[in-house]
């Protein structure tokens, strides 16, 4: 068994009846004894590159890992311990989430929030998602490096806008008359919308408060903010096509429109999917932020035109209910939040299978 583990790692020498270490062996064991004290000095070397990542670690942590604790709150009653702390609840094992399946009220609210998440991100993703590609190959056929950068800054400029900008904006373009003593002015959007025919009372309510424009105002703002910059990582696979595929293709007689079908496509696959699958990872993040500030007038349910109905996700019936005076509802937010969370997931480990015996590219 011994001269087995040697035959591995050393080389025997017939003549003299003994084992030796091949040079590469050296080397290897060499680079293994040394390798903290390598990795030492690159770090010492370039110091200054890994004091940068302090802060982005510090965000993680702060942000990303240590609210994690507090996710305990989901399977622990908070109207037991003395409420300082979440470590200080008794545990209840998964009996908020049985409410969110079995309590008739819970579960209404919960899985009409979801529908709304879902139905909001899943068009987001289908409208939104081959946008940024299609800016890609256009900025790619525009030959003028000026024309291009003005281009390209005037799509990019949207996300460096904050929320509340954008919302302010569209509340401004889609807003109504008010109705009743108010001389608030309509929109011009608003205007266009009912010059084709829009219900009066939608414009005079304003559009955006409105359960029938109120998703495709939301996605089409949400495209308009994100879709030049989410082109960016398009546009680096892009350029980094090999111009050669272009000259095979046009002496094979291939136009323009061949080339991006045979040629740029089929070389940015790779990334298209990795993109895609981490859109999905996020497809059921629907921030509230956003929501909120849409929500306006809408927000009161009692209101038959409002938007509430449509506009109402995951995240803002979290809010709610953490908001709530009682104790319980604080804990089925919590639940929300992760069951939430979990479908996520496990549509991003579905999406990953799928690419991977699909097109053998994944994420992990």
């Amino acid at each position: 068994m011994f001269k087995l583990k040697c035959d591995d790692f050393l080389i025997y020498d017939e003549a003299t009846g003994t084992y030796r270490m091949s040079d590469e062996q050296k080397v290897r064991d060499e680079t293994e004894r040394n390798r903290w004290k390598n990795t030492g000095w690159t770090v010492l070397k370039d110091w200054r590159l890994y004091i940068m990542l302090v802060p982005m670690l510090l965000v993680y942590f702060l942000w990303k890992y240590l609210p994690m604790y507090e996710l305990m709150g989901c399977f622990k009653d908070p109207t037991t311990g003395d409420g300082s702390h979440v470590a200080t609840y008794s545990w209840t094992g998964l009996r908020y989430f049985e409410l969110l399946f079995t309590n008739e009220t819970y579960s209404w609210e919960f899985w009409r929030a979801f529908r709304n998440t879902f139905t909001t991100a899943f068009y987001g993703l289908l409208f939104g998602f081959p946008m940024p590609i299609i800016l890609a190959l256009f900025f790619n056929e525009v030959k003028s490096n000026v024309v291009r950068s003005i281009m390209q800054v005037c799509v990019y400029l949207p996300k460096f806008l904050s929320t509340v900008i954008v919302t302010s904006l569209v509340l401004i373009l889609f807003r109504g008359s008010g109705g009743g003593e108010s001389t608030q002015s309509v929109g011009i959007v608003s205007k266009v919308f009912q010059a084709f025919g829009a219900s009066s009372d939608a414009v005079n309510n304003g559009l955006v408060y409105t359960t029938q424009y109120y998703r495709a105002i939301y996605i089409i703002t949400d495209l308009w903010e994100h879709a030049g910059y989410d082109s960016i990582v398009f546009f680096a696979a892009v350029i980094a096509v090999s111009p050669t595929s272009y000259e095979a293709a046009q002496i094979d007689g291939a136009g323009k429109m061949s080339q991006m079908r045979y040629v740029v496509i089929p070389s940015i696959l790779s990334t298209v999917v990795i993109m895609l699958i981490m859109k999905i990872g996020s497809l059921l993040s629907v921030g509230y932020e956003k929501i909120y500030l849409l929500l306006g007038e809408g927000s009161n349910p009692a209101n038959k035109d409002s938007n509430y109905e449509v506009a109402q996700v995951v995240s803002t019936l979290a809010n709610e209910w953490s908001a709530n005076p009682d104790q319980q509802y604080r804990a089925l937010g919590t639940a929300a939040e992760m069951l939430n969370n979990l479908i996520g997931m496990i549509l991003v480990i579905g999406a990953n299978m799928i690419a991977r015996k699909a097109s053998d590219v994944s994420l992990y």
